[in-house]
């Protein structure tokens, strides 16, 4: 995926969530009669410049696209003709400020609701709940657990397929709740589960529950070959057929894998079939650091039948009003999940490495375009819950910073005054930076390790 492809897709993923965001609050404040001055796609020197509409207001696409804002009539900011006085922001009442602002965020959920029922009723592709065999000794081998029991349900939440099923477990464990799984056999198990390493919550966190996706015994056969990788350089091709390794017999794809990540830079010597012929030939993996431990990788992928995967896949599919109501349900789920990341943070329960920046951000957003738009709009929608509840923090800069100045007013009878705004800007002037600069640090962390 080039860096091209991958900056393409971050912009225009930021477009459409920022263009939401601050129509909102362009929307809201039309509604309440205040004047909108300018409406921005991005900071910093404008690129294009149009007026619209009978306020004349300002379109403009700037320079720096990482974000927007919009600007509205305010005699705090400036001059205001006497006649236009009362179409000023800072005069509106407080109920209309408080709507205003917190328009944004609404926008943000409103936009994940429409992608989540987008989804839910055209249908999603997702791979079933299905388990592989549990490693002995782990909470899912001790509560009876086998290769290909199906969970249906994680302490009652329901888990059509397998990402709804690590996202349950994700869940319950960082909370440290007991789990009790439900499943399609009509067994109920609890699973009796150490404390959760939160660490890094984007490796295999369910490994050490004993909860590994089910994969099918796939034949030994190389379907693809990445260029530049151990296979290539080795001189396999697509079709052949794996036989043995230091002569040892290899039977399944699996038995491939396993051997391939035991032996990271030591050679191998292969026997392999192609074109119905016995050959030989000697491939040194490379070594790649996953979670800490150094593993054997060589580039190739298996050739696999459609109709094996075929019977572990399904389809989350709703009719139009049932996909509108688990497209809320979604939302708020995530929305709630996301808060909880963020408190379970700031508290110290979860690692601040888990938290990540615009070149993550960005990475994913190529991901998932490459694997079309059902993952793209996935993408947003989750992007646009993180956004919304982003904003709704009470820290100053943010618009939950001006709600939290608002409801103050609201209780206090009087506006907070400009000195204590002041000072509040520059608190969270200086949390933002501390928190864009753990996010770009973790960052650059992954980035070279890759």
């Amino acid at each position: 995926m080039s860096v091209l492809h991958t900056v393409v897709w971050f912009l225009v993923a930021i477009a459409i969530l920022v263009v939401v965001h601050e129509f909102g609050h362009y929307l809201a404040a039309r509604l309440a009669g205040v004047k909108v001055l300018r409406f921005s796609l991005g900071f910093g020197k404008p690129l294009f410049s149009r007026r619209f509409g009978g306020d004349q207001t300002e379109w403009v696409l700037a320079a720096l696209p990482f974000g927007g804002y919009v600007k509205m009539l305010d005699e705090r900011e400036g001059e205001v003709p006497a006649a236009e006085a009362h179409r000023s922001f800072n005069r509106a009442s407080v109920w209309r400020r408080i709507g205003i602002v917190a328009a944004g965020p609404i926008a943000n959920f409103l936009l994940a609701i429409v992608f989540y029922w987008a989804l839910f009723l055209h249908g999603m592709p997702a791979m079933k709940p299905l388990i592989g065999e549990p490693p002995a000794g782990t909470p899912a081998a001790q509560a009876g657990l086998v290769s290909g029991d199906e969970i249906r349900r994680v302490n009652g939440a329901d888990t059509p397929s397998f990402q709804d099923l690590r996202l349950e477990l994700l869940r319950a464990g960082v909370a440290g709740d007991p789990l009790v799984l439900e499943l399609a056999d009509g067994r109920s198990v609890r699973l009796d589960a150490p404390p959760m390493d939160t660490e890094n919550l984007e490796r295999d966190t369910l490994r050490p529950l004993g909860i590994v996706r089910y994969d099918p015994e796939i034949d030994p056969v190389i379907g693809e070959v990445l260029p530049g990788g151990a296979a290539a350089r080795a001189g396999f091709q697509s079709g052949d057929r794996l036989v043995a390794a230091n002569g040892k017999a290899v039977t399944t794809w699996q038995d491939w894998v396993k051997l391939i990540r035991q032996h990271p830079s030591q050679s191998l010597r292969i026997e392999y079939e192609r074109e119905g012929q016995m050959h030989i030939l000697t491939v040194v993996p490379d070594t790649v650091d996953e979670n800490g431990q150094r593993i054997g990788k060589i580039g190739a992928g298996p050739k696999v039948d459609p109709s094996l995967m075929d019977d572990l896949m399904t389809e989350v599919r709703y009719g139009p009003i049932e996909a509108l109501g688990r497209g809320a349900e979604k939302t708020w789920d995530m929305s709630l999940f996301t808060l909880e990341m963020m408190g379970r943070m700031v508290l110290g329960q979860v690692s601040w490495k888990n938290l990540s920046g615009p070149l993550t951000i960005a990475d994913y957003a190529g991901q998932s375009a490459t694997l079309g738009w059902i993952s793209f709009v996935g993408f947003l929608a989750l992007v646009s819950v993180s956004l919304g509840v982003l904003n709704l923090l009470p820290v100053p800069l943010l618009d939950g910073g001006h709600l939290m100045y608002y409801v103050a007013e609201v209780l206090t009878g009087r506006p907070v005054s400009e000195r204590t705004m002041e000072i509040g800007s520059r608190i969270g002037m200086m949390l933002l930076l501390l928190l864009m600069s753990f996010a770009l640090f973790n960052d650059l962390q992954r980035l070279i390790g890759g």
